[in-house]
């Protein structure tokens, strides 16, 4: 990664130290040293095994006024609200005194990488964390973010998002910028873009205006979404999002007694929950520097048509956030409210009534109880989660998404034996977990089981950092309602219309006149997407390819320019071998 040669010096109000001199980097494999190119030869191509794990994840990026106080342990406690964002991994890296990194990543919870021992590695008054779970592609410790570049400066970011025209940019850094992308995800390849612009600048120190210029030019390379918190050694702190606004990203300030705190976010819950206050939303094609002299601003990129991520307030944040001015739990509610009009209406058509209101928890308890109030019928909380297992959204494969259901939902007899029942959730996606909760309905004894969704139906991708299935395991793909109904063993489904999806989310920013709704409509705000791109995407989502590779075994094949991974357990090496000598060292599992 990078460019080998003596780190430069930048400061605004710190100065750091430079790194040794690196002439080679060199692979510790338990043994002995290696070469990257002698190391390669022994295990196969890293290759690239696909668009990456950058999908539906959580940044967090904090900065300490008080640079001896270590930002850690609010990093963490902060990646721990974010933690319904990505169950797959998460990692932190921390700037300490004269510019030093220290990075903590791992695959698992945030709970579990992060005890009190890690925490104490990580040493540092600023910091980046973020939140994973599994996508397309690799799911080893070297694809969990933040990522690290030496040059120049020493550069850390966290992505949230994903890119569409990864082949053409590895090209560009291959042919042009002369840098070596080590993993399959397009968070890396979006690091080495922003570390090749700030390059360009030949500069021994550079300067806010030197940042600027060079998000920029990296959003005029990339297509695609992306909400970035990074981090320049000895610097500050910085976010970006795309000129479209697709994934969501904020900041917040907090006084104290020596000078004031600045945190990013994805979710602004992080900022009430860590005592920051003032949120502000990171505008479309805006970047934010912030260093302990000040905040600058500036829109990097041509004004383009802001398109949030209808989906975020569907289903993946957390009711208590706010996103682009709309608060998250209101929009639900407003779900609720307009849902409840179309299920009386096709309630009325089919001449059915309903007996009860069940949610499908947690997502769609809110838009549930405000249809079931409208609607005046008893609601119930008739299906107890088990807290403990995770969303089956992002399970890896769908028999350990059909499996988890059980373990995650109970079935209350009383509730539904001899009762019409409405159950209620937010989407639905595969229709898996639809089709064993209905059964489970069924098996305590409802008469009728009818479900509601808050969303339109799905049967388009989603390529903006969602992980959906391919469209042929969309349960709605080529299906009518009916069809739908049919195939999860529903009695009825009822789905929201998509004009009133988009009323009840913009009710509460009318100045968003446009939201991503791509998974409903098959139109993408950026372009750039035809079935060709589809059809490759699709191949690397499917669960059968996810879980292909063998050990040693090389996949010829080539997807957006990332080819298939070759599995790096073949080394003979530590499973956080690739990451942890690549460029920065992971105190993770270090006693």
């Amino acid at each position: 990664m990078g460019k080998t040669g003596q780190m430069q010096q930048l400061t605004p109000d710190l100065t750091f130290a430079c790194r040794k001199e690196i002439t080679m980097v060199n692979l510790d494999l338990g043994e002995s040293p290696m070469s990257l190119i002698s190391w390669q030869a022994n295990i196969g191509f890293l290759g690239m095994g696909c668009l990456g794990d950058t999908r539906l994840c959580g940044i967090l990026g904090l900065l300490l006024h008080n640079a001896s106080v270590d930002a850690a342990p609010e990093i963490s406690e902060g990646l721990s609200l974010l933690q319904h964002r990505g169950q797959d991994a998460c990692g932190i890296v921390t700037c300490g005194p004269k510019g030093r990194f220290f990075q903590c990543k791992a695959n698992g919870m945030v709970r579990d990488v992060f005890d009190e021992k890690a925490i104490a590695k990580l040493i540092g008054g600023m910091g980046v964390g973020h939140v994973r779970y599994p996508t397309a592609g690799s799911s080893d410790h070297a694809e969990a973010q933040p990522f690290y570049v030496n040059s120049p400066y020493g550069i850390v970011l966290a992505h949230n998002g994903n890119l569409i025209d990864s082949s053409s940019l590895l090209q560009y850094m291959d042919a042009t910028a002369h840098r070596h992308i080590n993993t399959s995800s397009d968070s890396e390849l979006l690091l080495n873009l922003f570390a090749d612009n700030l390059q360009k600048t030949g500069k021994i120190r550079i300067n806010e205006d030197d940042i600027f210029t060079a998000i920029g030019g990296l959003m005029k390379q990339c297509t695609g979404a992306y909400a970035c918190v990074a981090m320049i050694a000895g610097f500050g702190i910085i976010a970006f999002r795309d000129p479209n606004g697709i994934r969501p990203v904020g900041m917040a300030s907090r006084r104290t007694n020596t000078g004031r705190d600045y945190l990013f976010a994805s979710e602004s819950i992080v900022a009430d929950a860590l005592g920051f206050s003032e949120w502000e939303d990171v505008k479309p094609g805006e970047a934010v520097i912030i260093t302990r002299s000040g905040v600058s601003k500036k829109q990097v990129a041509a004004h383009a048509t802001f398109a949030p991520d209808i989906f975020e307030f569907v289903y993946f944040a957390r009711p208590d956030s706010v996103l682009d001015g709309i608060s998250v739990y209101r929009s639900r509610m407003a779900m609720g409210d307009a849902l409840a009009v179309e299920v009386e209406r096709v309630l009325k058509e089919c001449g059915i009534t309903v007996d009860v209101v069940i949610p499908v928890p947690d997502t769609s308890r809110v838009a549930a109880l405000n249809l079931a109030q409208k609607l005046s019928l008893p609601y119930r909380e008739a299906l107890i989660k088990n807290r403990y297992v995770g969303r089956t959204f992002i399970m890896p494969n769908q028999q350990m998404r059909r499996k988890n259901v059980r373990r995650k939902l109970n079935a209350m007899a009383l509730e539904f034996s001899g009762k019409n029942v409405l159950l209620v959730d937010d989407s639905i996606v595969r229709g898996t977990t639809s089709e064993e909760i209905v059964q489970m309905a069924k098996d305590v004894g409802a008469k009728k089981v009818i479900v509601a969704s808050c969303a339109p139906p799905i049967r388009h991708s989603n390529v903006y950092g969602i992980d959906m299935p391919s469209r042929t395991e969309l349960v709605a793909y080529e299906r009518n309602t009916e069809e739908i109904a049919e195939a999860i063993g529903a009695d009825l489904v009822v789905f929201q219309t998509l004009p009133d999806l988009i009323a009840s989310v913009r009710q509460f920013n009318p100045s968003i006149s446009t939201f991503d709704c791509s998974v409903f409509t098959g139109e993408y705000i950026t372009g750039g997407v035809n079935e060709e791109y589809l059809h490759r995407l699709e191949s690397l989502r499917a669960d059968s390819v996810k879980n292909k590779v063998a050990v040693g075994q090389s996949e010829g094949s080539e997807v957006n320019g990332f080819h298939t991974r070759v599995n790096m357990v073949a080394s003979g090496g530590p499973v956080n071998g690739a990451d942890n000598t690549v460029g920065l060292h992971n105190t993770w599992n270090i006693s």
